[in-house]
């Protein structure tokens, strides 16, 4: 079991090699084992390229026969843009398949370990399950729920701020972090603000700072005060959402995709735009700003993690980070679970996962 943790962990460590680059598929590593040597290694690294397993088996040619395969996701049963992965298996020879998760995926989902096991292999689930959730959390709950992984970041003092009260905010957070935030930037199919945040900062939404493939940008304006000829729409495929009732015509001339929804009070409900966006194959969505956004889409339910980066300063009166959730008891307040902290040279990123009160009803 021991020595089965430990390749499960080199496979983990492999798949992390695609992010940014194979959404809406999964993050996936294999390792391939015989004799207590890896003979063969892979990860999925692009969109319609081989999968991990495949990689893993090309590389292992004839000693894959009775080798054990550790991979991080239950292999492919179906024709997709690739073959299934489970024959390549089958006709390799290999004996015994170690697996993270079972792929929610209705066109997967147990049938891959069914056909393992149909020829005869022998197949074990769950070994370092969580972790291997985490890596791909996107992913699972986009072909759980068909909505993508919300993560809310912040950037604040430590007395809750996120600009001055005429608006000032560069830089709150230091180099690092936002270094940081633009790696996150390139791990996620879409980025989101609100008007305010693009009429005060005009952002460019882009990756820059690292490496990596630009998000699509999405800005939200139920009232539609925002111009399209602000720098957020010159990016690849920018996203307007937007009341019904707006005069929205003219942004399509720009390039720009308009959703537009029923808006009472100009109030766009942003579960409907969680489940637009799931419908679009964006896995994960960062919102950025600024703090009545985040305010709407924690009220909303639709926040699953928070990345708050908490730098050193105290500004007193100022924009808060988030605006009023309508809070009136401890007992409503929304908790935060399986709690990180990193520090990024002088400010703190704090990370955690969103536990919403029961309802009421």
């Amino acid at each position: 079991m021991k020595d089965d943790a430990h390749y499960m962990r080199r496979a983990l460590r492999l798949a992390d090699k695609g992010r940014g680059h194979v959404s809406p598929n999964p993050l996936v590593g294999a390792v391939l084992v015989r004799r207590g040597q890896i003979v063969g290694a892979g990860a999925h690294l692009q969109v319609g390229g081989p999968h991990a397993e495949i990689h893993a088996l090309q590389e292992a040619g004839v000693q894959a026969r009775g080798a054990t395969l550790y991979v991080t996701l239950e292999p492919c049963a179906h024709h997709g843009r690739t073959p299934p992965c489970t024959q390549a298996l089958i006709a390799a020879g290999i004996e015994r398949v170690v697996c993270a998760v079972e792929d929610p995926d209705p066109r997967v989902s147990g049938q891959g370990f069914g056909q393992l096991r149909d020829a005869g292999i022998k197949v074990e689930i769950g070994l370092l399950g969580a972790e291997a959730e985490r890596r791909n959390a996107a992913f699972l709950k986009h072909r759980r729920s068909g909505r993508p992984l919300v993560i809310l970041k912040l950037a604040q003092t430590l007395d809750g701020r996120i600009a001055t009260a005429n608006g000032d905010a560069r830089w709150i957070s230091g180099e690092k972090s936002r270094r940081h935030t633009h790696r996150q930037r390139s791990w996620v199919d879409a980025i989101a603000v609100g008007a305010g945040t693009v009429l005060a900062d005009n952002p460019q939404l882009n990756v820059r700072h690292v490496k990596g493939p630009n998000p699509r940008p999405m800005v939200i304006d139920g009232r539609l005060r925002v111009s399209p000829e602000a720098r957020v729409f010159t990016a690849n495929n920018p996203i307007l959402v937007t009341s019904s009732a707006a005069q929205s015509a003219n942004f399509c001339d720009y390039g720009v995709e308009v959703w537009s929804f029923e808006a009472p009070d100009h109030r766009i409900d942003l579960r409907q735009v969680a489940a637009r966006a799931g419908d679009h194959n964006l896995t994960s969505l960062l919102i950025e700003g600024g703090g009545q956004l985040a305010a709407a889409a924690l009220r909303d339910r639709i926040v699953d993690q928070v990345m708050v980066f908490i730098t050193p300063r105290l500004m007193g009166t100022g924009i808060a980070a988030i605006a009023d959730l309508g809070i009136n008891f401890v007992e409503e307040t929304i908790q935060l679970e399986n709690v990180h902290l990193r520090h990024l040279e002088r400010d703190i990123l704090y990370t955690a996962e969103v536990k919403y009160p029961c309802s009421p009803v």
